[in-house]
């Protein structure tokens, strides 16, 4: 579609003129989401002659189930993965992360490695701004100026075309502060697990692995897992909550979503409301604490304490959630592990 303009007029004509009149399901395939919608829209030659399905990744708990793996195993799986098929074919069944990461950063023909560079290649072969904002995100960057910063200096409408180009691709996802109260704070995350892995620690290691020293690779991820691990895994929880709502959150929780402030302090992992992005009641506030060996105790839950006098729309009867991947120690607060979230895709 994008490079031969006659195509959607030609397939309209096969269509209504032969194909419909057959015992044929005709299929097609695109991973730009935003182009595939076009096709199906007022206008378009093809308007109204065929049903988009969506087909999304695997999921957290699809992946358990695929490898074998415990709850907390699956969700840093999904972290590294995606959910893409072709990266969990090679994951070998019952493997660890630390043990996969092994096998893959040895082979420079590992879908870990290729399906990045095969992705951007894809997406955006004459967009190289918007593969230098992609990669700014991607190395943790969050709000419009640090990211045109990162980026090569670029100047403002670079930056917001590339922004433009990258959301409506749903690459990367836009997102505002959940509050009672309005706020211009937007921020930006790429939305594939995978691409956000891939561009952290992979993307520009490749060279390091085709000369066979895909162990300083491996050390390098060791290095930052925990705090890449506690940001990446927020948006995968938030989903997860959302999904349970109706079992695990107070009554009127219609979105989850976070807080912060320009200063971040503070900044809410987890609130819940009836509404988004500007709501009229929050109906729970979180937080999250991914971590090997240390549960959510009496310090987390003071700070979290604090973080909700500060949110607007927040008072002190507002419940308090406790997300651990490593279990909870403070009481007066509902806790939720790997375990009850994973239920949320079963």
């Amino acid at each position: 579609m994008r490079e031969d303009p006659s195509f959607e007029g030609t397939l309209q004509k096969a269509f209504d003129r032969t194909l419909s009149r057959l015992p044929v399901l005709l299929i097609l395939i695109g991973s730009d989401i935003a182009m595939m919608e076009q096709l199906n829209t007022y206008g378009r030659p093809f308007y109204q002659r065929g049903t988009e399905m969506v087909v999304p990744p695997l999921n957290p708990a699809d992946i358990a189930a695929m490898l074998e793996l415990e709850p907390a195993d699956a969700f840093d799986a999904y972290l590294v993965s995606g959910g893409l098929p072709l990266i969990l074919e090679e994951w070998p069944r019952g493997a660890n992360l630390w043990e996969y990461l092994s096998y893959a950063l040895a082979r420079p023909t590992s879908a870990l490695l290729v399906s990045g560079e095969r992705t951007l290649a894809a997406e955006f072969p004459e967009h190289a701004q918007a593969r230098a904002v992609l990669g700014a995100i991607g190395n943790g960057e969050r709000t419009f100026t640090l990211i045109g910063r990162a980026a090569g200096e670029l100047n403002p409408g670079s930056v917001k075309r590339s922004l433009e180009l990258l959301t409506t691709r749903r690459v990367v996802t836009a997102e505002l502060p959940l509050s009672t109260r309005p706020s211009r704070e937007t921020r930006y995350r790429i939305e594939d697990p995978y691409l956000r892995f891939w561009l952290s620690f992979i993307g520009s290691e490749i060279p390091a692995v085709e000369r066979g020293r895909g162990d300083r690779v491996l050390e390098s991820i060791r290095t930052s897992w925990t705090s890449w691990r506690g940001r990446a895994i927020e948006p995968v929880i938030r989903d997860a909550l959302w999904r349970l709502s109706d079992d695990w959150l107070p009554e009127g929780s219609n979105t989850v979503g976070a807080y912060w402030t320009r200063t971040n302090d503070p900044e809410i992992d987890v609130v819940g409301a009836d509404r988004a992005p500007i709501a009229k009641q929050i109906t729970v506030v979180g937080s999250i604490k991914w971590l090997e060996n240390k549960p959510f105790d009496r310090r987390d839950l003071a700070r979290l304490l604090v973080h909700r006098d500060r949110l607007p729309g927040a008072d002190d009867g507002t419940p308090l959630l406790a997300v651990a991947r490593s279990g909870c120690t403070a009481t007066g607060v509902h806790h939720l592990g790997p375990e009850r979230l994973l239920t949320a895709w079963t």
